[in-house]
């Protein structure tokens, strides 16, 4: 809270540059082809923030995914760098640029312009600051429900409340508008079909109603009065 004050009197604004910021939660969309859909938070809500980032730069290294992130390039990803920086974890692929595997010469996780790593808010703005939009807008643009309940502004208090359990629910409802948004892209590109786009958004609701979690179905029932009527 001091360091709130401090920064505030500084900059004028209480978020911390990220650097000084910690992590709680991280969750994530994961989708492999011909593989179910899976949406969760890494760890458990009692795992330490080593455990948290060993998982995420763990699971990069083992399957070397696409990364799709909404403003990952400024904020999650130097968090999550720092934050692996101070408990000395490995991420032998996220730093990879080409030495042991050429085909990351042209295409990895470091390079602003490569798509290895997909900053979703900067591809949709061509990289241009003043075009950048937040998630929820776009979200709800595109007829998603966007952020259910908690909202960035709310972490801090969440935490120290002990309220961890809420804070990955809302981290996983930030991943899966983000993941929406992203096979949107995907239809617009051409690299996805009508039918192909409909039957991953079909999963994806399916994905909802079995999971039996409250924050799923919430968003779920949103999505249905949030979608264009005919």
């Amino acid at each position: 809270r001091a360091m709130e004050h401090l920064y505030f009197q500084k900059s004028g604004s209480e978020f911390l540059p990220p650097h000084l910021h910690r992590i709680v939660a991280v969750s994530i969309v994961f989708k492999d082809l011909g593989k179910p859909l899976l949406i969760r938070s890494l760890g458990e809500p009692d795992s330490d923030e080593a455990e948290i980032v060993r998982q995420f730069f763990g699971a990069i290294d083992k399957h070397t995914p696409r990364l799709v992130s909404w403003n990952g390039s400024g904020f999650d990803l130097p968090v999550l760098r720092y934050r692996a920086l101070v408990h000395g974890i490995s991420a032998r692929v996220y730093w990879e640029r080409g030495d042991a595997n050429p085909s990351f010469r042209f295409d990895n996780y470091l390079a602003r312009y490569h798509w290895r790593h997909l900053d979703l808010m900067e591809v949709l703005a061509e990289y241009q600051p003043r075009l950048c939009a937040p998630l929820e807008h776009v979200a709800k643009l595109l007829g998603f429900p966007g952020k259910q309940g908690l909202d960035g502004s709310g972490v801090a208090v969440a935490w120290r409340a002990g309220e961890t359990e809420e804070i990955r629910n809302y981290c996983e409802i930030d991943a899966l508008n983000t993941y929406l948004i992203y096979r949107r892209l995907e239809l617009m590109q051409g690299t996805l079909t009508a039918d192909e786009h409909k039957e991953l958004y079909d999963e994806t609701r399916q994905f909802l109603a079995d999971s039996g979690l409250r924050h799923f179905r919430r968003f779920l029932d949103a999505w249905d009065d949030a979608a264009p009527k005919a």
